[in-house]
């Protein structure tokens, strides 16, 4: 073996420091350079391919996770309130590639673009959706099943009733946009509150143990991570408060419930009965508007299905791609 003279380790030991000392400069410039690379080794890791389009006047980045068969269903994942594409990671992993996968960053949030003053209400949002969805990079020029989480749940049902073109099925999970039983997260909401704020350690938690009902389920979040997630959090407090005061207590709160009586394509509800945000009562009232739609209530989780029981939500989904069900009116 050969040895190591002095003047070569020290180079090493100069190349080494040079190093630590571009990493210490990027993320003294790029704080979020942390979390954006854990995102991307979990893309890659999904065998998944990040992409940037312009649809419905924002520009969008979304992963795009390939099926096995060039030929499967091509499912649309839409994250909701404060979320992001990467909230839907673990239900990819649990699809095993059956479907190719489209998981977007709705505009305003995440990497997608967000225009100072712009409308992220839910008729705005839902426009930009179908813009999206008429992409043929999207949508490869056929109807895609459409899935939406709480916010995107409600974004996603406008979609489907006033795009059935678009979306050929249809999933809401723990969906926004009805006015369900009341419940201290939507009281806080009606009074003006944003009961999701974080803006230091304990508020991180409580927020995340408001969304998640399985403590089992929450993300690891360790040192630096969670100081730079609080510190974007709080930067993005009044754009937050903004978006919810549109959704949460606007005109548009409940339009996504009253328009989902439009939506004839197969359908599918899906709830977790602990849930603390979008109360579980809210399934009922968006099924009476789709009389036709299945309903799947799972145990021992909350406001995160995808998260907390992502293999139970993938079979779900299985079974309305697979079966659909008995279409609704036209």
């Amino acid at each position: 073996m050969a040895r190591v003279t002095p003047r070569q380790a020290r180079w090493a030991n100069a190349i080494a420091g040079a190093i630590l000392l571009a990493m210490a400069f990027a993320l003294w410039r790029d704080p979020g350079l942390v979390i954006r690379s854990e995102f991307a080794k979990q893309r890659l890791l999904l065998g998944g391919r990040s992409h940037d389009s312009v649809a419905g006047d924002h520009r969008w980045t979304w992963t795009e996770i390939p099926a096995k068969q060039a030929d499967a269903p091509t499912l649309v994942l839409v994250h909701g309130y404060t979320g992001g594409k990467e909230n839907w990671y673990r239900l990819a992993r649990a699809f095993d590639h059956r479907y190719r996968l489209v998981i977007p960053d709705l505009p305003g949030w995440g990497q997608s673009e967000r225009k100072p003053g712009a409308d992220y209400g839910y008729v705005a949002q839902s426009a930009r959706l179908a813009a999206f969805l008429a992409l043929p990079e999207v949508s490869g020029g056929r109807p895609v099943t459409l899935v939406g989480h709480s916010m995107g749940g409600g974004i996603a049902a406008l979609t489907a009733a006033r795009h059935p073109d678009r979306a050929g099925r249809v999933a809401l999970i723990d969906a926004a946009g009805v006015r369900f039983d009341d419940n201290r997260f939507g009281q806080d909401v009606l009074d003006g509150r944003n009961p999701f704020a974080v803006e230091d350690p304990a508020s991180l938690q409580r927020y995340l143990h408001t969304v998640f009902g399985d403590p089992a389920a929450i993300p690891d979040l360790p040192w630096p991570a969670d100081r730079i997630y609080i510190a974007q959090r709080k930067r993005d407090a009044a754009f937050e408060q903004s978006v919810l005061a549109k959704i949460g207590r606007g005109d548009e709160a409940f339009l996504p419930g009253a328009e989902a009586a439009k939506i004839g394509q197969p359908a599918l509800l899906l709830w977790c009965a602990d849930d603390q945000v979008i109360d579980p009562s809210a399934m009922a009232l968006y099924g009476a508007r789709i009389p036709h739609a299945s309903r799947v209530l799972l145990d021992g989780c909350g406001h995160m299905a995808q998260m907390e029981r992502p293999g139970e939500v993938a079979g779900a989904l299985d079974l309305l791609v697979t079966r659909g069900a008995p279409a609704g009116p036209p």
